[in-house]
C-alpha cells in the first residue's frame, strides 16, 4: 500500500512495516517531519537510515519504520489504568467522531476492559498522545485501631489568679468508682476493596490493631456499641505504671497517723487528711498524699514503693525522717530530713539542712532556697538561692555517668531482656499446648498449669522491671553531658558545686548556670 509519493520518494506499507524508495535525491530532511505529522500512523524507527536513503537514488526499498494501528490501547502493568492512542489527524478525528467512538468501544470490549471506563471526549484527544480511557479503583487500607484513655490529671501547681504558683495545692490522687470508664478502643477497620479495569477485585489491607495497655488485675475489657471499652474492676486511685493504666486500691484516712491508727502498710494508694505523728511510719505500694497544711514533724518513714509522694505542708524531720518514692516527691518545704526519689524532687519553698537525692531537684526559681545539707542529682538542680549570709556549707552535686560503661550496661541488660522474653514465649507456648488438649486435666496436670502460670507472671514482672531499667539508662545516656546546676538569684560563699569529678567551693557571691564546659566547671 502506498502511503505517500512525490517527485523525490515513495513511502509504502507492507505487513505492518514502512518502506521508502528514493526516486530523486535532494529532498530536504526537515520537510519530512511535515509529512510524518500528516500521517500519524507512520512511526519512524531509524532516522540515520532515512537520511542516507533520501540522499541516494535507488530502486531498492528500505525499511524505515512501522505502521501503527489507527487505534491502540495500552494497559498499565498493575492493570489499574489503560491509555488510548489514536494515530489519525485532528481533522480525521473531528470528521469521523462517531466512527472513532464506536471503534474505541469495540476495542475496549476486545481487551476485556469493563471497569472504570472514562467518558470519551474526542475533542480532547491529541493524535499519538496518551488519553486515559479506563481507571481502576485502588484498595483503601483500613483505618488503624484507635485507643483513647481517661486522662490522668497532670501533677503540677495550681496557678492562682495573681499568677503565682502554689506548689502545695495539687490534683494528686484521682479517685474513680467501680466500673468507671477508663478508655476505649475503636477496632481496626477492614478497609475497602479495589477493582482493576478488568473487573478483578483487589483485597484491601486491614488497619493495624492496637492493644489497650492496662493492668489486667484492676481493669477489664467489654464490648459496647462496636467499641472495646476499658472499665475498672473496683474503686480506687487511677495511675500508670510502666506505660500501663492501673487502678490501685485506695485508702483514705481522715485522721492523723499515730497511736490510734498505728503504722500503715497498705498495698495501694493512700490519702491522709491529717498529719503523721513523730516516730510513725507509712508504707504504700501506690501514691501517698498527706494533705494537712501543718505538714509532718518527726515522722520516721514515708515510703511509696511504686508511686509518688505529695506532702501539702512542710516536713520537719528532726534529723530522723526519711521520705522515699519510686516516682516523684512534691513537698512545700523540708527541714532536716532525708528525701530520696527515683524521679524528681519538687520543693516549693526551701530545703534546710536536708539530704536530697533524685533524678532532678527543682525548687521555685523565684524564691526557692537550699540552705545547708546536700542535694545530689543526676540531671539538674534548680533553686533561686543556695547557702546563706553565714556561709553555711551547702553541697550541690551532680553525679555524671561514664558513657562507655553505661552503654555496656544497657547492652548487657538488653541481652538479658531478650533471653527472658524468649523464655516467657516458651512457657506461654507450653501453657497453650496443655490448655488446648481436648481431655480434662487431671490433678497433676492442673498443678503443672498453675506452676507455668506463676512462672509466666514472675517473668512478666521481671521483664517489665528490666524494660524500665533500660529505659532509665537510655534516658541517662541521652542526658549525659547536659547536666547543670542553676542558681537564679544568689549563690552564697560556702556553696559547694560539683559536677562529675570537677568541683569548686564558692568564695564570693554569684549566680547563674553551672555546667561542664570543655570538661571544666565554669565557676
Amino acid at each position: 500500500m502506498t502511503i505517500f509519493i512525490n517527485d523525490y520518494f515513495e513511502m509504502t506499507e507492507q505487513n505492518g512495516k514502512v518502506f521508502i524508495r528514493t526516486i530523486k535525491s535532494g529532498f530536504p530532511l526537515k520537510d519530512f517531519d511535515t509529512i510524518l505529522r500528516s500521517h500519524p500512523r507512520v512511526k519512524l524507527t531509524n532516522f540515520a537510515v532515512l537520511k542516507n536513503v533520501l540522499a541516494t537514488e535507488s530502486e531498492t526499498v528500505t525499511e524505515i519504520g512501522i505502521w501503527l494501528p489507527n487505534i491502540e490501547i495500552e494497559v498499565a502493568r498493575d492493570k489499574m489504568s489503560a491509555s488510548l492512542f489514536i494515530y489519525e489527524t485532528v481533522d480525521e478525528l473531528r470528521q469521523n467522531k462517531e466512527h472513532f467512538i464506536e471503534e474505541i468501544e469495540k476495542l475496549l470490549k476486545k481487551e476485556n476492559i469493563i471497569y472504570g471506563i472514562q467518558p470519551i471526549q474526542i475533542e480532547e484527544i491529541v493524535p499519538a498522545k496518551a488519553y486515559l480511557i479506563a481507571q481502576g479503583t485502588p484498595p483503601i487500607k483500613g483505618e488503624d485501631a484507635k485507643t483513647t484513655y481517661l486522662q490522668i490529671p497532670e501533677r503540677k501547681p495550681i496557678i492562682k489568679e495573681d499568677g503565682k504558683a502554689d506548689y502545695y495545692e495539687m490534683n494528686f490522687i484521682h479517685e474513680i468508682h467501680e466500673n468507671s470508664w477508663l478508655g476505649e478502643k475503636i477496632p481496626a477497620q477492614p478497609g475497602i476493596a479495589g477493582q482493576t479495569i478488568f473487573g478483578e477485585a483487589l483485597p484491601a489491607t486491614p488497619g493495624k490493631d492496637a492493644s489497650l495497655k492496662y493492668d489486667r488485675k484492676s481493669a477489664y475489657e467489654v464490648e459496647e456499641d462496636g467499641k472495646i471499652v476499658l472499665r475498672s474492676k473496683y474503686a480506687g486511685a487511677l495511675g500508670q505504671i510502666q506505660g500501663q493504666l492501673t487502678i490501685s486500691h485506695h485508702l483514705s484516712i481522715n485522721s492523723d497517723i499515730g497511736v490510734e491508727t498505728g503504722n500503715i502498710d497498705f498495698q495501694g494508694s493512700l490519702t491522709v487528711r491529717g498529719t503523721v505523728q513523730s516516730g510513725f511510719t507509712i508504707i504504700a505500694k501506690g501514691d501517698i498524699s498527706i494533705e494537712s497544711s501543718e505538714g509532718i514533724t518527726g515522722a520516721k518513714l514515708i515510703r511509696s514503693l511504686e508511686g509518688d509522694i505529695y506532702i501539702r505542708g512542710g516536713v520537719f524531720g528532726l534529723g530522723e525522717t526519711v521520705i522515699e518514692a519510686a516516682g516523684n516527691i512534691y513537698i512545700k518545704n523540708v527541714n532536716e530530713a532525708h528525701l530520696r526519689a527515683n524521679g524528681d524532687i519538687h520543693i516549693g519553698s526551701y530545703a534546710l539542712g536536708s539530704h536530697l537525692t533524685a533524678n532532678s531537684i527543682l525548687l521555685d526559681e523565684r524564691k526557692g532556697k537550699i540552705i545547708g545539707g546536700t542535694a545530689i542529682a543526676k540531671d539538674m538542680i534548680v533553686s533561686a538561692i543556695s547557702g546563706n549570709r553565714l556561709e553555711r556549707r551547702t553541697e550541690l552535686i551532680i553525679n555524671t555517668f561514664n558513657k562507655k560503661e553505661l552503654q555496656a550496661i544497657i547492652q548487657e541488660k538488653a541481652k538479658l531482656l531478650k533471653n527472658e522474653q524468649d523464655e516467657m514465649v516458651k512457657y506461654e507456648a507450653q501453657l497453650t499446648k496443655i490448655l488446648s488438649a481436648p481431655t480434662t486435666l487431671n490433678s497433676q496436670q492442673s498443678a503443672v498449669v498453675e506452676q507455668v502460670k506463676q512462672k509466666i507472671a514472675s517473668l512478666k514482672k521481671y521483664v517489665g522491671n528490666l524494660e524500665n531499667e533500660i529505659k532509665v539508662s537510655i534516658n541517662d545516656l541521652h542526658n549525659a553531658g547536659k547536666e547543670e546546676i542553676k542558681i537564679t538569684k544568689e549563690a552564697y560563699p560556702g556553696t559547694y558545686i560539683q559536677i562529675g569529678k570537677k568541683s569548686s567551693l564558692l568564695t564570693k557571691m554569684t549566680n547563674g548556670t553551672f555546667l561542664l564546659d570543655s570538661g571544666e566547671l565554669n565557676v
